[in-house]
């Protein structure tokens, strides 16, 4: 009975060390929350030369964005936000949108862009149009629902501020 007692502390002593080693890690932190790069990205947009609503045509184009705040656009809708372009040549359009996130290369979904054109509000579009919107440097061109109401483009920004259509 002598020999069994030491082998049994032993065996006791064996066991617990691994016990408190378990109970000595504490819980894994959490992976730390980065927040995404912003840039600046250069929007332009070449409005066609043909004016289809007379009242509005010196009315500004304004850009709609998913990554600008919420705001209500000029025809009283709530939106993903928008900007106001400024005219810089005949039929040229352009303005400066700070803090885009930065989405390239794609791992989440592309952003959502639009314009809001005073030319085309009596068009079948109601003056949503995507085509000849250059974000980026880029002239996008994959469209969602082009020729309605709801036109959009998707494009992917850089850390440099340019422009990429989806693949």
């Amino acid at each position: 009975m002598r020999r069994l007692r030491p082998n049994l502390l032993l065996l006791g002593a064996v066991i617990s060390m691994g016990c408190l080693d378990f109970h000595k890690t504490g819980p894994e932190d959490p992976t730390p929350v980065v927040p995404p790069q912003l840039v600046d990205v250069t929007i332009e947009y070449r409005q066609p030369g043909l004016c289809m609503a007379a009242d509005r045509c010196d009315d500004n184009v304004v850009f709609l964005a998913s990554w600008l705040p919420t705001q209500v656009n000029p025809q009283g809708q709530l939106s993903g936000g928008f900007m106001f372009l400024t005219r810089v040549g005949g039929f040229v359009w352009q303005g400066v949108a700070h803090n885009v996130p930065v989405n390239y290369p794609p791992k989440d979904d592309a952003h959502v862009v639009a314009i809001y054109d005073p030319h085309l509000r009596d068009t079948p579009t109601g003056g949503r149009a995507a085509a000849r919107l250059k974000v980026g440097r880029e002239a996008l061109t994959v469209f969602l629902d082009p020729g309605t109401t709801n036109e959009a483009a998707f494009v992917y920004v850089d850390d440099n501020g340019y422009g990429h259509n989806p693949f």
